[in-house]
């Protein structure tokens, strides 16, 4: 829809320019420019794959938002000795077994105190292979870890280990090994070695993380609704008072306080995942995330944590209590209760404050999360969670972009589009009348014009204030928008600086204004169709799409009845008369006729016009 209304706009804009001859300038190939599809693929953040993993030194636990395998491993770690002195080196060689899993992508490799190992990492590593195998600093001791590069697959790793002058008696490497995504071991214990003249004691327990730390959640019974939104629940609904039990396209999310913890209710259509974050703020960054993943044809539960525009950092989900999910038809539920005071984990807001509450959905692959396909949704104002029941509005576009979007339509659909007319079609009206001193027609013109640039320059401003500077997601729309505004600024230029009507050169200004705005004109519009389709500014669609289009037209064929009008193709009056006087007379009628037409079409338009544009600025404030 949106590119066929973009080629029938550029069409029309073609035949309009064909019948004002202004077709015979060279401005062909900028607008085949405009028709080019600019496809902007969203990146998508990956697991650590380039071994990164100094976070997870603590824990040797992947950030993946899975539980270790409960399988057995089929992985070999080995020790070229079993006894050290201080100083001395050892190979570790990590390899896969043959009669398992044939490789492994990623691992963390560390040795620690036997006797105590959760002392940290002690001694140093070096490398074999620096394309497969790379150095971490654990701690305070530089290079006492060793991790993969890359994601390829791989069947054996050799890395040394140098014991340091301190070092523990007894020392047991610890490896976590990777196979996929979502297949992985930690801490899996490796050999043992001993310094020389030690009597090994009994052996201590490895500490190991399997899915049994973590409730696995389970199904919901059916489906959860909005009854008791405001009374016994405070709730957050797109479209504002839908109800997820009957309505498949509702963005659902609740609230209630029961005790010392809260319920929370999750639920919406995504191919992906849907999510909600508590901040402090209405921008992305250091919140507190919780996300329903789908990965199959089940659901996973998760907590995260997003420092600022980034892809979402899992952790530790232990703190989620009673957590159930439902998955039909498309549409992600989960319900989950978490405690109101978390003090042991800091990334866990405390329910007890006052937060904006986004919600967003998106696509995931294998239990990995895209960024979110539309703007979050975000409450008008804070909401202490634990206060009381209430039902809460909020945007899915911020405020700076619905001026942005108001501004330039107001200016590009309705400013420009009159002060053309006026310049064109009506220099002969008002004849007899000054404004300011000027002309009547030109003083409307320059006004509106003026109010053109005004418009455009606060509008141009605003996305980069929102953004904090270019937007690499928005395709060719800020290109456009950027070329559109330079063109504007260049336009009172170049009036400013034209020669007098009576000058030789008076033609070249003429064209170069003349082409100048209509070039600035057939951009802004494309500008502004792709714009309604961006994620801060998404209108419903497609009525959007055709309203903005049917603006478009309707200015287009006010100018065409103007423009035949002037040459003479509509007949106003009697014309058939012979007498000198009656000539003169009906000449008379019909000059008073035809500024009488014009004035009609004006009115018309600017009725048309005003009520097509109120309906899209409607849609902005509702988005």
């Amino acid at each position: 829809m949106l590119y066929l209304s973009t080629l029938l706009i550029t069409l029309l804009f073609l035949l309009k320019a064909g019948i004002k001859a202004v077709v015979k300038m060279s401005i062909n190939l900028p607008w085949l420019l405009l028709l080019l599809v600019v496809t902007v693929c969203l990146q998508t953040v990956s697991s650590y794959s380039n071994g990164k993993v100094t976070d997870a030194c603590s824990s040797m636990e992947p950030n993946h938002g899975h539980h270790s395998s409960t399988k057995p491993n089929t992985y070999a770690i080995t020790v070229d000795k079993n006894t050290f002195s201080p100083g001395d080196q050892i190979t570790v060689t990590l390899s896969a077994s043959n009669s398992g899993t044939a490789y492994f992508k990623g691992f963390l490799i560390q040795a620690h105190n036997a006797e105590n190992p959760e002392a940290g990492a002690v001694g140093w590593f070096s490398v074999v292979d620096g394309s497969v195998s790379q150095l971490l600093q654990c701690g305070h001791t530089k290079d006492s870890a060793v991790s993969h590069t890359s994601d390829s697959k791989k069947t054996k790793v050799q890395v040394i280990w140098r014991s340091p002058e301190s070092s523990p008696p007894i020392v047991q490497f610890l490896v976590t090994v990777v196979q996929k995504y979502k297949v992985f071991w930690v801490r899996i214990p490796g050999p043992v070695v001993l310094q020389a003249g030690v009597t090994p004691g009994p052996p201590h327990p490895t500490p190991t993380h399997s899915a049994a730390e973590t409730t696995t959640p389970a199904l919901l019974p059916g489906p959860f609704s909005s009854s008791g939104c405001g009374v016994r629940k405070s709730c957050i609904q797109d479209p504002v008072g839908c109800d997820p039990k009957t309505d498949p396209l509702c963005f659902f999310l609740s609230f209630a306080t029961e005790g010392q913890s809260v319920l929370f209710e999750l639920s919406g259509p995504a191919n992906g995942y849907i999510s909600f974050a508590l901040s402090f703020d209405k921008w992305m960054g250091n919140d507190d995330v919780y996300l329903c993943v789908r990965d199959g044809n089940r659901v996973e539960i998760d907590a995260a944590y997003v420092a600022g525009r980034t892809h979402p950092v899992l952790a530790s989900k232990s703190f989620l209590l009673n957590m159930t999910w439902r998955l039909s038809d498309g549409v992600i539920q989960c319900r989950f209760r978490r405690n109101i005071h978390i003090p042991q984990d800091r990334s866990r807001f405390d329910l007890n404050g006052s937060y904006f509450l986004f919600m967003a959905h998106g696509r995931a692959e294998n239990g990995l999360v895209h960024r979110h396909d539309r703007q979050p949704l975000i409450t008008s104002s804070q909401k202490v969670v634990t206060g009381p029941p209430e039902n809460l509005i909020g945007s899915r576009s911020p405020l700076l972009m619905k001026f942005h979007g108001a501004f330039m339509l107001i200016a590009w659909m309705t400013t420009v589009s009159t002060g053309i007319i006026m310049a064109r079609y009506f220099k002969n009206d008002w004849s007899d009348r000054a404004l300011c001193g000027q002309r009547v027609w030109f003083q409307v013109h320059r006004a509106l014009m003026a109010v053109t640039v005004l418009l455009s320059s606060v509008g141009f401003i605003l996305p980069f204030v929102y953004r904090g500077g270019w937007s690499r997601r928005a395709g060719a729309h800020p290109y456009l928008g950027c070329t559109v505004m330079a063109l504007a600024v260049i336009q009172p230029i170049m009036a400013v600086l034209r020669p007098p009507p009576d000058s030789g050169r008076r033609y070249i200004f003429n064209w170069m204004h003349l082409g100048a705005g209509t070039i600035a004109q057939i951009l802004a519009v494309v500008a502004i169709f792709l714009g309604i389709h961006q994620q801060a500014l998404l209108l419903p669609g497609p009525w959007s799409t055709g309203v903005l289009a049917g603006l478009v037209v309707w200015g287009v064929a006010a100018e065409l009845v103007l423009e035949f009008h002037s040459r003479g193709f509509f007949k106003l009056g009697n014309g058939d008369s012979e007498d000198k006087d009656e000539i003169l007379s009906a000449s008379s009628d019909t000059h008073y006729e035809g500024r009488r037409f014009k004035r009609a079409v004006l009115a018309v338009f600017l009725t048309g016009n005003v009520g097509l544009l109120s309906a899209l600025l409607c849609s902005i404030s509702s988005v």
